[in-house]
């Protein structure tokens, strides 16, 4: 193998770039010349291929979003349009791809190995931590941190006006975020798809909360469940007289400059793709489990079952009393 491609799929996420770095590098280090692939798999049917070199991810490894932009690309699912996207990695000799995204992206990868003889490795890079085989996602840690600090800052004002306030937060049809960021923001009610919640149970926990003298209650809301507006409406409705806020933090929670946690990660991950690469592997998703670096066939890797944590969202219940 001499010369292998890079893309990033789907939403964005902090520590793409530094995954990008990692393949670049790792490459050049190998011995391999590195191609970028533009907007993702849309760029790549559309042949917008650039060269990569050491200078090319210099300076990226702290900054959030992907230097090699990124868009969903519905035509994908077609055949004829996905035997473009295979001329375009012949035209330029690329015989190794690695693709940086989701459960859709990895899918359009599978296809091109399976298709084509395109040989693909997945890096799961998602803020939403919704990829079934990996303990973490790139991104995941940095969207956390981010809902962290809007939580220490609408406690502030809610305090100061003894309100209630609820915050939307990110995750798509999983609660990820919201539970680690709920537990960690010391939030008194986190709603997830997961688990069952009762809008009576909820209003009862304010209530007893203003009676025993409580001066702020913060309601951590994942996206997945309802809307922010729909669940202020369900409380004043049973509790008229709440001074009550809602925060929709959207698109703020994909962006700012990764955490450690995420630059080391995609680091290791960017690494290792070239490695498999190297290896003559395709048709792989590298994860991290019980702080390894694994990698699995992508079939195996998105049939499995991502087991929510139980336990840490009961602790929540525990501590917010």
């Amino acid at each position: 193998m001499k010369t292998i491609g890079i893309l990033t799929s789907g939403g964005d996420a902090p520590g793409m770039n530094a995954a990008i770095r990692a393949v670049v590098r790792t490459g050049i280090y190998y011995g391999l010349k590195v191609k970028g692939i533009m907007r993702g798999f849309a760029g790549l049917v559309e042949d917008e291929v650039i060269d990569l070199n050491l200078s090319s991810v210099g300076d990226i490894l702290q900054k959030g979003g992907t230097i090699l932009r990124t868009a969903r690309c519905e035509e994908f699912k077609k055949k004829e349009v996905r035997k473009k996207a295979y001329e375009t990695l012949q035209k330029h000799g690329i015989e190794g791809l690695v693709v940086i995204g989701g459960d859709g992206s990895f899918r359009g990868a599978q296809l091109l190995s399976e298709e084509w003889n395109v040989n693909t490795i997945g890096i799961p890079g998602t803020i939403d931590n919704d990829i079934p085989c990996t303990d973490y996602t790139i991104g995941f840690d940095t969207a956390c941190n981010t809902v962290i600090d809007a939580i220490n800052k609408i406690r502030d004002t809610a305090t100061s006006h003894e309100r209630a306030n609820i915050i939307e937060v990110m995750g798509r049809n999983a609660g990820y975020i919201a539970l680690y960021a709920g537990v960690a923001g010391g939030a008194e009610m986190i709603i997830l798809p997961e688990v069952e919640w009762s809008i009576d149970e909820l209003c009862d926990k304010i209530t007893y909360g203003i009676k025993r003298g409580k001066l702020h209650h913060i309601i951590v809301l994942a996206e997945g469940v309802m809307s922010a507006p729909e669940l202020a409406k369900m409380i004043k409705e049973r509790l008229p007289k709440l001074d009550l806020r809602y925060t929709i933090l959207g698109h703020i929670q994909r962006g700012g400059a990764p955490t450690v946690m995420d630059r080391v990660l995609a680091s290791q991950m960017g690494a290792r793709a070239v490695e498999l690469l190297l290896e003559n592997k395709t048709k792989r998703i590298i994860s991290i489990r019980n702080n390894q670096i694994v990698d699995d066939d992508i079939d195996e890797a998105l049939s499995m079952k991502k087991e929510f944590n139980r336990k840490l969202y009961e602790l929540s219940k525990i501590l917010s009393i």
